[in-house]
């Protein structure tokens, strides 16, 4: 359960400790920790350091710091990546990178061949919310996850987090996904137990 180590992933990680919940702070790593392991047993190749800080800053936009009263929260994660990545010292076509990841987490799919690290975020985060998929982690690699970085309180704080996005902003995907039954998903989730 290692980290990618650089400059970027460190401050990253800092970013979402100090304006994240612990229970969406352990998402967020559980999110990063599932992808690099599904990655690494169906042999995908992904920028690492990409991947951890879109990761680190995908439900940024949830957080009240910088909940956007306008734009869904994967567009504002968006931003804040963009900006994030600007303070790295990345170019610019990274940051657009960035964005782009943490906006397609939403997405129902993303082309593995187009996107590895989006694919990955995708997915890891739909095994991590709504339990898609979870059946493919290693036993020991779910318990070692899980142990590390508990569930926490995620399934009623996270439903909460979605309701409200969804009520403020009725057009959006996290609107969709309540309306779609997520509470329910996230309560199912066989890594809550």
């Amino acid at each position: 359960m290692n980290f990618p180590d650089s400059a970027a992933c460190r401050t990253a990680l800092e970013v979402a400790t100090e304006f994240q919940t612990p229970s969406l702070l352990n998402h967020s790593i559980r999110a990063y920790l599932w992808a690099a392991d599904h990655a690494g047993r169906h042999g995908i190749a992904f920028d690492d350091e990409l991947l951890f800080v879109s990761a680190m800053l995908h439900d940024i936009g949830l957080a009240s710091a910088f909940d956007n009263v306008s734009v869904p929260f994967e567009d504002a994660g968006g931003h804040v990546a963009w900006v994030f990545g600007a303070g790295a010292g990345w170019p610019v076509e990274r940051r657009r990178r960035a964005a782009e990841v943490i906006v397609r987490h939403m997405w129902d799919t993303v082309d593995v061949t187009e996107d590895p690290e989006g694919h990955l975020l995708e997915l890891s985060t739909a095994m991590d919310i709504s339990g898609r998929q979870t059946d493919e982690i290693p036993a020991e690699v779910r318990r070692e996850v899980l142990a590390a970085y508990p569930r926490l309180d995620l399934v009623t704080e996270f439903a909460a987090c979605f309701v409200a996005q969804g009520e403020r902003k009725p057009d959006s995907l996290a609107a969709r996904f309540v309306k779609g039954g997520l509470a329910g998903k996230l309560a199912a989730n066989p890594l809550n137990s």
